[in-house]
């Protein structure tokens, strides 16, 4: 079965984002609605989104702010304006902030389902399948397509989610990966529960590259996972 893209939608008006959640939902995507700016950047804290809707005309921190902090936090997290504010400069200010598109209300929702699916349809998916399938790592070789990583003979069948665990950190090799990103990207909630999870794949994967005196994932206290490698 497809994959539902989930979508956090920002918008204060109480009418507009019910209606705007009812209609998305019957589309097919996974709605999130916030109220405003504050609530949407707890909500990105412990969930993965593909897209954002911002209204920019909200109480606490408006879009554009919330658009400035989602750039500084969330980078990888296309986002979109839905706004009343149709003033050239607005728009030009909009995607200065690095949005997709500046959409102006009202729009027909028949025009925004589509709009959402061409721009979810040509942005790249910032995934773990583009990097590369096979690579050496010390002594190990890690085929991260057939699940294994081998050394000596010695083959190891990976699980999934030791897999994608091995391939994210191989993929940044002696750069901090903080526990927020991890979970977020392979768990898709930064929670307690999902942090004991990682700690536990994190000791598996140690085990498995204990061959290796070069290999280490260093534990950065509070703050994450380091691959180093020599």
């Amino acid at each position: 079965m497809e994959k539902k893209h989930k979508i956090i939608l920002v918008e204060d008006d109480p009418s507009l984002g019910y209606l705007l959640s009812e209609y998305l939902g019957m589309k097919g995507f996974t709605i999130t609605w916030a109220k405003h700016g504050k609530e949407a950047l707890v909500k990105m804290e412990t969930q993965t989104y593909d897209l954002a809707i911002l209204d920019i005309m909200m109480p606490q921190m408006d879009g554009f702010t919330l658009a400035a902090a989602m750039r500084d936090s969330f980078p990888e997290l296309p986002f979109l304006f839905l706004s009343a504010k149709s003033l050239k400069i607005d728009v030009l200010k909009g995607f200065a902030l690095g949005a997709v598109d500046y959409l102006k209300k009202p729009i027909d929702d028949e025009e925004l389902v589509i709009r959402i699916e061409s721009l979810l349809s040509r942005i790249a998916p910032s995934n773990l399948d583009s990097q590369k399938k096979v690579q050496q790592l010390g002594r190990y070789t890690f085929n991260s397509l057939n699940h294994e990583l081998t050394n000596n003979g010695n083959m190891i069948h990976l699980t999934t989610k030791e897999n994608e665990l091995l391939l994210y950190l191989a993929s940044r090799q002696n750069q901090l990966c903080s526990h927020k990103e991890i979970l977020l990207k392979l768990w898709g909630r930064n929670d307690f529960f999902n942090k004991k999870s990682l700690n536990v794949f994190i000791t598996r994967l140690r085990k498995y590259l204990v061959q290796d005196a070069s290999l280490k994932i260093e534990n950065v206290h509070g703050q994450g996972f380091i691959l180093r490698t020599e």
